[in-house]
């Protein structure tokens, strides 16, 4: 239900449930996180996340999963979601979410979770969670404010309201609207910065995504200390040397 594959220089994770608008099972989730991993094994330089169909890209948890669990298993299936998620971040390679329609609970919190997000014009973002009495719990809480701010967040956590293609790039929680076919756009767009090395690639998220914990003062000496460690880099020769010599590098990440 959860497929990988390598296409060119990516690989695609699908989530493959389209009869349930691809929900999330615990099982699921697992199967996520081993996919994953077995991305990062791979030679790709980004890894491109979507649903099957044109409906939804993921519509949350599987509800009647969630039913008559004790405390202890809620907190554990809590953790498994974002220890889970948190996975994208040590990944060697970018993330791109594709969102193809429904991104709605564990399913928006997925898309948050990646380096950057894309969308389709029907997709529509949402963390319902309060209408069933209940919070997100897979990150959503966390992620959301440091992408649109706390305010925005805070409204679409307590309203539990969808958030259109539109307004998603409007408010900076999504990077582009595009068209179909989704995953070639997502390919055009990935190669944007595919071509740069990987290790410079890692240090720049590392960099930005720590500013949001970190005090300015406290940041810049993060900065400083990433950037020496691209200094280092073979990579860091070749690009310097390209740049002097007028051609283009070639990185190995190294």
């Amino acid at each position: 239900m959860i497929d990988l594959q390598l296409d060119e220089e990516f690989a695609v994770l699908t989530l493959r449930r389209p009869a349930a608008l691809n929900a999330l099972s615990f099982e699921l989730i697992a199967q996520i996180g081993e996919r994953i991993a077995e991305a990062g094994r791979s030679n790709a330089r980004a890894l491109i996340v979507t649903g099957e169909g044109e409906k939804a890209f993921c519509a949350g948890a599987d509800i009647k999963e969630l039913q008559q669990r004790g405390l202890r298993a809620q907190r554990e299936g809590a953790e498994l979601g974002q220890a889970v998620f948190a996975q994208l971040d040590r990944l060697p390679m970018p993330s791109i979410a594709l969102v193809n329609g429904y991104a709605f609970g564990g399913g928006c919190e997925f898309a948050l979770a990646c380096t950057l997000r894309l969308a389709l014009p029907n997709a529509k973002f949402g963390l319902p969670e309060v209408k069933l009495g209940l919070i997100p719990g897979y990150g959503g809480t966390q992620r959301l404010p440091r992408l649109v701010g706390q305010g925005r967040a805070l409204e679409m956590v307590m309203t539990g309201r969808t958030v259109g293609a539109d307004e998603a790039l409007s408010i900076g929680l999504v990077n582009r609207i595009v068209q179909a076919p989704g995953l070639e756009a997502a390919k055009a767009y990935a190669r944007e910065f595919t071509g740069n090395g990987l290790r410079a690639l890692q240090f720049a998220r590392e960099a930005v995504q720590r500013a949001g914990d970190l005090p300015l003062h406290e940041g810049l000496r993060v900065e400083a200390d990433l950037s020496t460690l691209a200094y280092r880099t073979k990579d860091a020769e070749e690009g310097m040397q390209a740049f002097v010599e007028k051609r283009k590098a070639v990185f190995r990440d190294e």
